[in-house]
This record gives structure tokens, sequence and C-alpha cells, in this order.
């Protein structure tokens, strides 16, 4: 089975659609950022990188009165369930293994707990630990990190080297 790739990903027409909304420049950052942390904790690079990728593409627009409420957004926020589901059809329409795509969609629910009535301190996986951790190093003060820019070609640049080096690290079984 040939692996699909993060850039197989990012140039699907819902990826595009939902990145939009929670930032490429973040998305992307996020995947590096996974790559980094997963080589240091021994975590499969393939699954972490998938998973950071995707993490935001829950995200939803907030608006009242017309402006973007970011706290009201914080308030009724479900963008971790939503983001998993999306992420799961997504990975299997691409053909994607299904329990990658289960062990993505898992990760993409549970990089935040910011959905949760509590925390989820010391219960996730190591994958899961490390897309959160991957993304709290992006996060600014008041979602700014959502809002820094890149342009697809970039985006597609990046991914592909961290696709490369995937491919470079576990040329037979990518795990």
């Amino acid at each position: 089975m040939k692996r699909v790739t993060l850039v197989d990903i990012f140039n699907q027409r819902i990826t595009q659609k939902y990145l939009q909304r929670s930032g490429i420049n973040h998305a992307v950052t996020v995947a590096e950022n996974a790559f980094d942390m997963a080589l240091n904790a021994n975590v499969s690079l393939d699954l972490a990188t998938k998973s950071a990728l995707l993490h935001d593409m829950g995200h939803y627009e907030w608006y009242r009165d017309g402006k973007w409420d970011y706290e009201e957004y914080r308030r009724h926020d479900i963008h971790a369930i939503k983001g998993a589901e999306r992420a799961h059809k997504l990975l299997i329409r691409l053909g994607e293994d299904r329990l990658v795509a289960k062990e993505v969609s898992l990760a993409v629910l549970l990089h935040t707990d910011s959905y949760l009535p509590f925390e989820l301190t010391d219960q996730r996986t190591p994958l899961q630990h490390v897309v959160a951790e991957a993304d709290a190093l992006d996060e600014q003060p008041g979602g700014q990190h959502h809002y820094k820019e890149m342009e697809p070609s970039e985006a597609v640049e990046r991914l592909h080297k961290i696709d490369k080096k995937i491919e470079n690290m576990q040329p037979s079984d990518n795990e």
C-alpha cells in the first residue's frame, strides 16, 4: 500500500477549506514541530505529522455583531470533535490504512481538552501528547497563531520536505 503523504492530504479540497479557517501556517508549523518531537519521543513520524497537520481541521468561525469573538468561540468550542470526524473521513477517502486513520483521528480529538469538563493531564498516549505539545509550541494569545499567513505553495514545499524526511528515515514500513 502506497503511503498517503502530507502533500496528498494538503492538496485535497476539503483540507484546503478547513485549514483556511484554522490557518495553513499554524497547521504546517505544528506538523514540523510534531516531526521533531516525535523523533525525540520515538513516536511514529507518519502518525504524528498527519495528526498535527489535521489537528485544527474542525475549527469554525464564531462571530458576534459582525466581529470575530474569540472568547465566545472558546466557550462553545467543539473543534477537536469535528476535526477528528473530518480527519478520519478524509484519510479513509484517500485510501489510508484504517488503523492509521483511527490513530490520527484520536490524536486530533485529544490534542486539546478545551471542550472537556476535565483535563487530560497524563492520560494521553505518547502520540497524542506529541500532537498536543506541538500545537502548544505555536500558540499565541487570543488565537493569533491562526492568523499567520502562508501561501499554499510554501505549505506544499514545507510538507514535501517533511514527507521526504519520513520516507528517508522509514523506507519500508513508514511506521
